[in-house]
C-alpha cells in the first residue's frame, strides 16, 4: 500500500534560484497590473529621492557662490513639492504591495488547507497538527514576504540606487568611481553568511513549530496534566524549546547583521576617500562647493539602498526556507485525490461484504487476514471481539479512510474502490466513541449532518437522539457554545449530539463504534432508545463493548486476530458456548462484581 510522504526541497542555491522563479510565475505574474503601477509610484519616489541630492548643488551655488535669493526660494518650493510627490507616491506603492501580498497569503492558505483535506488520514498519524499551524502561517506569509523583497529591491532600491548613482557621475565622474570601488569587495564577503543562514533559518522553523506543539498539547491535554500534576513537566519542555529557538534567533541576528558593520567600514572608507579628492578640488583647484555637497548628499542618501540590496540575499534566504516548508506539502502528491469523474455508488438494499480482505497499517504486520463478512440489508450487525483485533479496522475501510491491501468490500455488488469516496460516504453516517464537535454552537454542530437543514430537522434530530432537553436547559439553548472539541459540555452530551448529527443526516447505512461506551447508565438507555431510531430500516454496523446493547442484533460477528471466528444471533451463540459465550460469561461476572462492590461501599 503506498504510504503519503513529504519530500524535503533541496536547500542549495539551484533550488533558491527555482523557488524564487516559480513564485514570481506562479503568484507575481499573475498580478502584473498592479506590480506595475506599484512599480511606477515607486520609481517616481525613487525620481523625487534622486533630484534633491541635485538640486542640493545648485542650492549651495546660488546661496554661496551666486548670492542669488530669488533662485533659492524658487529651489527651496520645488524642493518641496518635490517631497510631496514622494510622499504620495510612497504611500501609493506601499498600500498597492500591501493589498497585493495580502491576497498572496490568502492564496497559498487556501491551497494549503484544500491540499490537507485531499489527504488520507494516515498522513496526519505521523505528524502533529501544530505543523500544519506553522506551515499555513509563517509558509504563506514567507511566500508574500520574498516576493514583496523582490520587488521592493528592484523598484524601490535599484532605481532610487541608478538615480543617485547618476547624480553622482553626473556633479564628479572620477570622484564616483572611486567611492563604487569598495562594493564588490562587499558583495564577496556577503555571499559567504548565505548557507549558514539557511540551516539557521530551517532551526528556527523547527523550533517554533515544536513550541507550538507543546503549547497545543498543554491546552488540550490540560486536565491530565492536571490530574498527574505534570506541571512542572510542561514548563520544562516548554523552556527547553524556546530556549532552543532563542539560541537559534540570537545565531541568526549574529550572521545576519554581519553585513551592516561590513558595510559602514567600506562606506566610510569611500567617504573618507570622497571627502579627501572632494576638499583638494574645492580648495585647491577652486571648483565649485555645490558639486561637490551634491555628490556627498547622493553617496549619504545611496547608502541605505545599497545596504538594503547587499543585505537582499541574506533575507531572501531565511524566508525561502519557509516557502518551501509550504511547497513541501502543496507539491506532494495527494494521499486521497479527488475521485469525481469515477462513477458514484447506488443504493437500493445497502447490502454489504467483505470478501477476503487483507489489510494493515504497517508493512509485514496485518490487521485484518483474509476477513470475510456480511451485512444484511436493513438489518443491525454487530462486531465484538478482543481489543486489537480489528474491528474499528473494519468500519474505517468501509469509509475508505484506508485503502485495502488486498480482497474487496462491496455494498450492492458494487466494489467501493471502484466508485467516487465522496459518493460512497454520503450514504454513511458515522458515529465513534471519541466525539469531536467543532467550534460553534450546538444548532451549528448539528447541522453538520446536512447543512442545508432547516430548524424544524434540528430540533426534531436533537430530540429523537435525547438532546433536546438537555440543550433547553442551557440559556442560550441551540445557540449555546460547545467550546473547542466540545470541552464545554460532558461526555454524554456530547455523544447525543453525534447521533444527533448522524441522524439528520439520515443515510442509508449507519456505522456505531462503540458509540454508548462514555454514557452512564441513564444517558445509555436514552442513547440506545436513539441508536434504535437511527438504525430502523438502515443497514448498521456497530461495534459494541457492552455486549448487553447488542443483544437484540440481527447478527453478532466475532472478530478476533483479523478473522471472524463465530457468527450468529445472541442466543444462538450463547447456546454454542465458543467465544462469544466466553465475553459474555466473563463481562456479566465482572458487572456483579462492580455491583457488589458498589453495594458494600458506604454513602
Amino acid at each position: 500500500m503506498n504510504r503519503p510522504t513529504i519530500t524535503a526541497v533541496d536547500g542549495g542555491q539551484t533550488s533558491a534560484l527555482a523557488l524564487i522563479k516559480r513564485l514570481l510565475l506562479e503568484q507575481a505574474l499573475a498580478r502584473w497590473r498592479r506590480y506595475a503601477v506599484a512599480f511606477v509610484l515607486m520609481g517616481i519616489a525613487a525620481g523625487c529621492t534622486a533630484l534633491p541630492a541635485y538640486l542640493v548643488g545648485n542650492l549651495i551655488n546660488e546661496a554661496y557662490v551666486h548670492r542669488d535669493l530669488r533662485m533659492m526660494v524658487l529651489l527651496g518650493l520645488a524642493t518641496m513639492g518635490i517631497f510631496i510627490v514622494k510622499g504620495c507616491a510612497t504611500y501609493g506603492h506601499l498600500l498597492v504591495l500591501a493589498r497585493i501580498g495580502n491576497g498572496i497569503v490568502a492564496e497559498n492558505q487556501r491551497r494549503l488547507f484544500s491540499k490537507l483535506l485531499a489527504e488520507r488520514i494516515e498522513f496526519f498519524a505521523d505528524r502533529h497538527s501544530s505543523e500544519f499551524a506553522a506551515r499555513l502561517t509563517t509558509g504563506a506569509l514567507a511566500a508574500n514576504q520574498v516576493i514583496n523583497q523582490i520587488i521592493a529591491a528592484f523598484g524601490r532600491d535599484l532605481m532610487t540606487l541608478i538615480g543617485l548613482v547618476v547624480v553622482m557621475f553626473v556633479q564628479d565622474p572620477l570622484l564616483s568611481a572611486i567611492a563604487l570601488v569598495v562594493f564588490p569587495p562587499a558583495m564577496f564577503l556577503l555571499r559567504k553568511m548565505i548557507r549558514r543562514i539557511r540551516s539557521i533559518a530551517r532551526a528556527q522553523f523547527t523550533g517554533g513549530t515544536r513550541i507550538l506543539e507543546i503549547m497545543q498539547e498543554m491546552v488540550q491535554g490540560i486536565a491530565v496534566i492536571k490530574a498527574f500534576t505534570l506541571e512542572d513537566h510542561l514548563r520544562r519542555r516548554f523552556d527547553a524549546s524556546v530556549a532552543d529557538v532563542e539560541r537559534e534567533a540570537n545565531k541568526m541576528a549574529r550572521v545576519a547583521n554581519r553585513s551592516s558593520p561590513l558595510m559602514e567600514v567600506l562606506g566610510g572608507m569611500a567617504i573618507a576617500l570622497a571627502v579627501i579628492y572632494g576638499g583638494y578640488r574645492t580648495i585647491v583647484t577652486g571648483a565649485t562647493p555645490g558639486e561637490f555637497v551634491s555628490f556627498i548628499t547622493a553617496f549619504l542618501l545611496a547608502n541605505e539602498p545599497a545596504k538594503r540590496l547587499a543585505r537582499l540575499n541574506i533575507e531572501l534566504q531565511a524566508a525561502l526556507v519557509n516557502v518551501r516548508t509550504l511547497f513541501e506539502i502543496v507539491d506532494a502528491p495527494e494521499s486521497e485525490p479527488n475521485e469525481d469523474h469515477k462513477p458514484a455508488l447506488a443504493v437500493s438494499r445497502a447490502a454489504i461484504t467483505y470478501a477476503d480482505v487483507v489489510f494493515g497499517y504497517r508493512p509485514g504486520e496485518p490487521v485484518l487476514r483474509g476477513l470475510n463478512l456480511t451485512a444484511e440489508p436493513g438489518k443491525v450487525t454487530a462486531l465484538v471481539g478482543p481489543s486489537g483485533g480489528g474491528k474499528s479496522t473494519i468500519l474505517r475501510l468501509l469509509l475508505r479512510f484506508y485503502e485495502v491491501d488486498s480482497g474487496t468490500i462491496l455494498i450492492d455488488g458494487q466494489d467501493i474502490a471502484q466508485v467516487s469516496r465522496r459518493s460512497l460516504r454520503q450514504h454513511i453516517a458515522y458515529v465513534g466513541q471519541n466525539v469531536f464537535l467543532f467550534r460553534g454552537s450546538i444548532r451549528d454542530n448539528i447541522a453538520l449532518g446536512r447543512p442545508d437543514a432547516s430548524e424544524r430537522d434540528i430540533v426534531a434530530a436533537a430530540k429523537a437522539a435525547h438532546a433536546h432537553d438537555f440543550i433547553m436547559a442551557s440559556p442560550q439553548g441551540y445557540d449555546t457554545q460547545v467550546g473547542e472539541h466540545g470541552l464545554k459540555l460532558s461526555g454524554g452530551e456530547r455523544q447525543r449530539l453525534a447521533i444527533a448529527r448522524a441522524l439528520i443526516k439520515n443515510a442509508e447505512i449507519i456505522l456505531l463504534d462503540e458509540a454508548t461506551v462514555a454514557l452512564d447508565s441513564e444517558s445509555e438507555r436514552r442513547v440506545q432508545e436513539a441508536i434504535a431510531r437511527l438504525t430502523e430500516g438502515r443497514t448498521t454496523m456497530v461495534i459494541a463493548h457492552h455486549l448487553h446493547t447488542i443483544t437484540h442484533a440481527d447478527c453478532i460477528h466475532v472478530v478476533e486476530n483479523g478473522v471472524v471466528v463465530e457468527s450468529g444471533r445472541h442466543h444462538e451463540l450463547l447456546r454454542r458456548g465458543g467465544r462469544y459465550a466466553a465475553f459474555y460469561r466473563t463481562q456479566l461476572k465482572n458487572q456483579e462484581h462492580a455491583e457488589r462492590v458498589m453495594a458494600m461501599s458506604p454513602h
